[in-house]
């Protein structure tokens, strides 16, 4: 298996655990399926980003008018290749409300635009659960 995934900061915000958002990132990738084969290959980018960054590329690509925690970009049809931006502004704001650290809600992250990249949607109820039960296992591994 080989697995490229690169942490890269557009933030100010200093420490970022790297090596843990990696470690997620490949466990997920180890773990699931993608066309129900085991994942050989990958590569994954994660740009940390502002939420005045992800509020521009939500209305740019998505049409949003708002920020988000993260958004997903699979960049080839055929193989597992993406980035993951993800706003370290409301990340910080969803581990306060959610009573967790800063690192534990950026592995979640991690580990939820990973899971889209492979194939999985959040739009209903019951996908939400999925992906939370499985963000859940991949980062409590």
């Amino acid at each position: 298996m080989k697995f490229e995934i690169h942490i890269f900061n557009d933030t100010t915000q200093k420490p970022i655990p790297r090596a843990k958002m990696q470690h997620v990132i490949e466990r997920v990738l180890r773990g699931e399926k993608w066309h129900k084969k085991p994942i050989e290959s990958a590569s994954v980018n994660v740009i940390l980003v502002d939420d005045v960054r992800i509020h521009a590329m939500n209305k740019e690509f998505l049409q949003h008018d708002y920020p988000t925690d993260i958004i997903t970009f699979p960049l080839e049809e055929n193989e597992i290749d993406g980035e993951l931006y993800i706003s370290l502004d409301t990340a910080a704001r969803q581990a306060d409300e959610y009573g967790v650290s800063l690192t534990n809600e950026l592995m979640r992250l991690a580990a939820h635009g990973t899971l889209h990249l492979i194939g999985y949607d959040d739009a209903t109820d019951e996908e939400r659960k999925e992906m939370s039960r499985l963000e859940d296992f991949y980062i409590q591994q």
